[in-house]
């Protein structure tokens, strides 16, 4: 099938691939990160997007980000270093996450990668719908794409087959997957069937010049226990009502400050009004990400309940602030910090009841200031960027598949899933061939590059200092 300029879609392919070599050579990539989950929305997710994409533009490559509408926030924004974000116009439809439609998102996702003449996609989240047909168009495109799991899944209940297949349809023609935790690379590989070869274990980080500890060392005379959270079933919420109140039983001194929302936050609020405690747990409703720190550093230990985690980054802001961190040993968290630096229980109030009071007799022997300057050993955002990079070389390296070569991929995802997710391809491959013949990619206009802010500070204070060894 030819367009209406004369160039049939192998010459595209062709073309594509050129460039593609080219960009290898320079080893500077072009990425679009895609994700239902970003900014003005708070969380793991949308942290590790935003600070994974800064790093990687100071390293000298082109990073665009695309995800929804977010209210009256739609079209073309810039951020903080120049970081371009597309928020295309489509409104969430459950739980931050769009309409699953399939095929209507190609023409704009399609628009976008040839428009910033991107090289490789990278998705972020198993439950992000965009991020999933995002992938899937770049593929059909001939693009090399990367998948972060930033979560963990279990194998029995209705709602986890369903992602789990979902994710095996993903997966299935992928060039490298990123998993936040060995915990969660395990996971991943059992969930989707993707080659353990493919995935690599790149964890998160904090910013730790954001958290930073109290200059003035807190009295242990009383004892804050800080909770910052969203309020639901598995963060845990449930839990909190049966060991807040014991806690507060056995040590009189111990005092607590409960950060976020959520449906469960009725529930901690009736128990705080049966055991008259309204005077030692302060409910401060949902914290703004640039508050959090203030209400970390008025704490002495960081209590984390969560039922499931890849990996927690609210354990790693909190110990950035210095403080001593009582968990559950769930999911990925027992690789998170040192023994020294966190005390493990079972998610069981008895057990979680038994690991407060090993972390308040602890407390003496705890200095935030060296706890901080071991954080920033330890995690960097500098190094994860580093790190991604070379998944991203990887994901260069493999070689480009046609159509024909990739079917057989999605066969081996099951007897009727298998020829589901065939049919789902040939017709997207299909729409492409339509797209390309009614809107041809020469007519589409090429986004200028624009250096990044920091990038244009570098050269000119380069250019002072030449000038100054002239003079």
């Amino acid at each position: 099938m030819e367009n209406v300029t004369g160039e049939g879609i192998s010459d595209q392919i062709e073309r594509f691939q050129t460039q593609l070599q080219m960009d290898e050579r320079g080893r500077k990539h072009r990425i679009l990160m895609v994700s239902d989950f970003f900014f003005p929305n708070f969380g793991g997710v949308e942290s590790h997007i935003y600070y994974l994409s800064q790093c990687l533009l100071k390293l000298g490559h082109k990073v665009v980000v695309m995800t929804h509408a977010y209210g009256n926030r739609s079209g073309v924004r810039y951020v903080t270093g120049g970081l371009k974000v597309y928020y295309v116009p489509w409104k969430p439809f459950l739980m931050q996450n769009t309409l699953p439609t399939l095929f209507l998102t190609f023409p704009i996702v399609r628009t976008i990668l040839i428009r910033e003449k991107i090289s490789v996609v990278h998705g972020h989240q198993a439950f992000s719908t965009l991020c999933h047909e995002a992938l899937m168009h770049a593929r059909t495109m001939g693009y090399k794409v990367v998948f972060t799991d930033h979560s963990l899944y279990g194998f029995a209940d209705a709602g986890s087959i369903h992602m789990n297949k979902v994710l095996q349809f993903t997966l299935a023609d992928i060039d490298q997957a990123i998993c936040v935790s060995h915990t969660s690379k395990e996971n991943t590989v059992l969930r989707s069937g993707i080659s353990p070869e493919k995935v690599f274990m790149v964890p998160n980080a904090v910013d730790t010049a954001m958290f930073t500890p109290s200059p003035d060392r807190l009295s242990c005379d009383e004892i804050v226990i800080v909770v910052i959270s969203r309020l639901v079933y598995r963060k845990g919420a449930d839990l909190l009502v049966e060991v807040i109140p014991e806690v507060c039983r056995l040590f009189p001194k111990v005092r607590f400050i409960v950060g976020g929302d959520g449906p469960k936050r009725v529930r901690i609020e009736e128990m705080r009004e049966k055991f008259s405690l309204q005077d030692r747990v302060e409910m401060l409703g949902a914290v703004p990400h640039a508050q959090v720190r203030s209400v970390l550093i008025s704490g002495h230990i960081f209590l984390n309940s969560s039922l499931t985690e890849a990996f927690c980054i609210a354990i790693l802001e909190a110990a950035s602030c210095g403080l001593l961190t009582v968990s559950t040993r769930v999911g990925g968290v027992p690789e998170v910090l040192p023994d020294d630096m966190v005390v493990l229980a079972e998610p069981a109030p008895e057990d979680m009841v038994r690991a407060v009071r090993k972390a308040i007799d602890m407390l003496p022997g705890i200095d935030p200031q060296v706890m901080h300057l071991r954080m920033k050993k330890l995690y960097s955002w500098d190094d994860v960027a580093k790190r991604t990079e070379i998944v991203y070389d990887r994901a260069m390296q493999s070689p480009q598949t046609d159509l024909l070569e990739r079917l057989p991929r999605y066969l081996r995802c099951g007897a009727w899933a298998g020829k589901l997710f065939c049919l789902v391809m040939i017709i997207n491959y299909l729409l492409w061939c339509l797209l390309e013949y009614l809107q041809p990619t020469e007519l589409i206009e090429e986004v200028p590059d624009i250096r990044p802010v920091h990038a244009r500070l570098e050269s000119v204070d380069d250019t002072c200092e030449t000038q100054g060894k002239g003079t």
